[in-house]
Parts: C-alpha cells; structure tokens; sequence
C-alpha cells in the first residue's frame, strides 16, 4: 500500500528513502560484510572466506518485498536474509560461517543505527541552514520596535531581533542536544545470542571494534542488546528539535493572523491557498511543523516505554523502536524543510509593527533588547 500522499505531507522523500526497504536490506548486507572481515582480520575465516562472503552480499539478488514477508513471518529481518545469502554461495562449508558469532537483534540494531547515522547527516544540514536565516534574520531586526506579547496579549516592548534571537538560540541548545545523544546512539551492536560474544576464541572486541571501523560507527565496550538508552535519548533529541522548529511556526503563525498581520510566510505559487476562499493566505509551512510537534512527543514516549527491557533480550519493547524512531526522523526532516524557506523568506512587516506598538499604547521602551541580540550573535562568530 503506498502511504506518498501522507508520509510526504509531513515528511521527505530523502528521510523516506533513508529508513526504506532497500535501504535496510543494504545495511544488514554491509553488516555481515563487514562481520566477515573482521573475523578474518582475527583468523577466525581466511581472507578467502570473508571475500567470497563480501561478494555475496554485494550481489545478492532480492525481491524486497517478498523479503518483507519472509521477515514478518520469521519475525526478524535477519532469518530469510541470512537463509538468502547461505544459499547464494552454494558451499555448504562456508554458508555456515555466515553470521558466525552474532544474533538477528545485532543485524537489526546496527541497521537502525547506520539509518539514523544517515538520517542525522540530512538533519544536520538543515539545520545548519536554519540557524544561518535564523542569525541573519536576527541582525537585520535587532532594532526593530514591536509589541511584546504575553498569555496571548499584549504587554511590553520588545524587538522583533529579540524574539528572533530566542528562536535561533532555541534551535542552538536542541542541536547541542542532538549531538550529545548522537554520540551516545549511534554505537555498532554485536554481542551474540545473549551479550557475551561466545564461540569468537576471545576475540569479540576486536572484531567489533574492527566492524565498527568498517561501518563508521563508535564501537562500545558492552553489547547493549537490553540497555536502550541510546536510542531513547536520541529519540528525546529529536522530539526537542521538533518543538524548538515549532516554538517557532507557532509564533509565526500568530504573527501571520489577519488582527496582527506583522510577518508572513513567503509567497509561493500553488502553497497556502484554499480550496474554498481565495483571500486565504494559509501559513502552510507552519502547518507542517506544527503537525509534526504535536506527533512526535508521543513517538518519544514510545521508546522511552521500551526501557524496561527483559533480561538480555526483551520482547516487544526494542522491536517498536524501528518504525518509531523512522516516523521521528521522517517528521524532523520534514519540519525543518518546511520550516527553512519560511524563516529565509519570511515578509516581516515593520510598519505594521510599529502601528500595532502605537496601538497597544504600551510605551517604546525596548529595554536591552539591541543588546541582548548582539551579545549572542557576538558570542556565535
């Protein structure tokens, strides 16, 4: 069933493409490569071993759809895979050899680690994209007058560089966030059938540190099969980048209100119309984000739920955190594409700032406002 009418209202096609079927598939491989690599490195498989594996599973023909319900039906993405490959070689001998010493759940953790590696790239350079309209958009309004507005009223002068500078420092904070967790998350996973890395002659670390190598992960010193702290903080990171993205659309939008009507979204041929009113002028990028705020909250929680794991494998628990952790890099992604051209284009309307600050008959006293905006741009450079 194709869901591209929904996931790409909220989502992108890249972040879609990243945690997809064929993507998926070509990690699992790119594991068991780089297993039998590295075990060869440790003389546990010749070098002639390991690349006769290497080449299979660069060439492995597959039907992913059948795969997918080979997979349902076993459970586990690495049951038909792995069955697929062993038939491949045509030498009974060697296809024992193939997923020598790991477990499904390592294949299916490291997978989810190398899409969300992917995936945190894409993310990455939008929000690189954002904090640099944020910085610039802050420069050019550091002095500009408008109405402060508390509980949804009006209140005191500010700047409107100010409320700018709030957003960007916002979305700077959930950055730091996300890359502290990104270190913590994004670690290789290859303990075994219980975390102990037995039948390996005592060369686990090796061959996970040498894996982890070969697959640019972090390679830690305990598997993590029932310790899912990791994902959950990674999970908590993007949900933060969500929101900080959103404190901005919301303020935006309630900008863009007819009453108000002191900054909108940039015009684009085709967007933020009505089917119904022609006079509309929707903020549709607000919109897209805002949606992905009120979703992603609960996506978190889903993986935070999962922390009680049982015993060294739980059950349940880590499998939900595949298609959650995908719908929450989905959404990430597509707030911040939406919300990206809207900061950079945005109409900021100063006169009508300025009117609405005489209205509110509420002084002209921005206090520190200047200041506070150049500080931080200042403490940025």
């Amino acid at each position: 069933m194709s869901r591209a009418i929904r996931d790409l209202s909220g989502g992108s096609a890249e972040m879609l493409e990243i945690f997809g079927d064929a993507a998926m598939v070509k990690h699992a491989l790119a594991f068991e490569a780089a297993l039998a690599e590295a075990q060869a490195a440790e003389g546990i498989l010749t070098a002639d071993e390991a690349a006769r594996i290497a080449i299979a599973c660069a060439q492995l023909p597959l039907d992913t759809e059948t795969l997918a319900a080979e997979a349902a039906h076993a459970g586990t993405l690495a049951i038909p895979l792995v069955l697929h490959l062993r038939r491949s070689l045509g030498d009974e001998a060697l296809a024992d050899k193939i997923h020598l010493g790991a477990t499904s759940q390592d294949v299916a953790d490291t997978v989810l680690v190398l899409q969300a590696k992917m995936g945190l790239s894409s993310i990455g350079r939008e929000l690189e994209r954002l904090k640099t309209a944020l910085a610039l958009l802050a420069e050019r309004m550091a002095a500009v007058p408008m109405t402060g507005r508390t509980l949804l009223q009006d209140a005191s002068p500010i700047t409107f560089g100010l409320k700018v500078t709030q957003w960007l420092t916002g979305i700077d904070e959930s950055v730091v966030r996300l890359s502290r967790e990104s270190q913590q998350g994004l670690m290789l996973q290859f303990g075994g059938a219980v975390g102990t890395r037995a039948g390996l002659n005592g060369k686990g670390a090796s061959i996970a540190a040498n894996m982890a190598k070969k697959l640019g992960l972090a390679s830690p010193i305990l598997p993590w099969h029932a310790r899912r702290g990791g994902i959950a903080g990674l999970a908590c990171a993007l949900a933060i980048v969500v929101g900080a993205s959103a404190k901005i659309a919301r303020d935006i939008s309630l900008l863009a209100q007819g009453e108000i009507a002191e900054a909108l979204e940039p015009r684009v041929q085709g967007r933020g119309g009505s089917s119904a009113m022609a006079h509309k002028r929707n903020p549709t990028g607000c919109q897209i984000v805002l949606s992905a705020a009120s979703r992603a909250p609960g996506l978190a929680a889903t993986i935070i739920a999962g922390l009680p794991q049982e015993q060294e494998r739980g059950l349940g628990g880590w499998q939900a955190e595949g298609p959650v952790l995908a719908d929450l890099f989905v959404l990430t992604h597509g707030a911040l594409v939406a919300l990206v051209p809207v900061v950079e284009g945005l109409e900021v309307d100063t006169v009508r700032m300025a009117a609405t600050l005489m209205a509110a008959n509420v002084g002209t006293d921005t206090g520190e406002s200047e200041y506070l905006v150049r500080a931080i741009l200042k403490a940025r450079s």
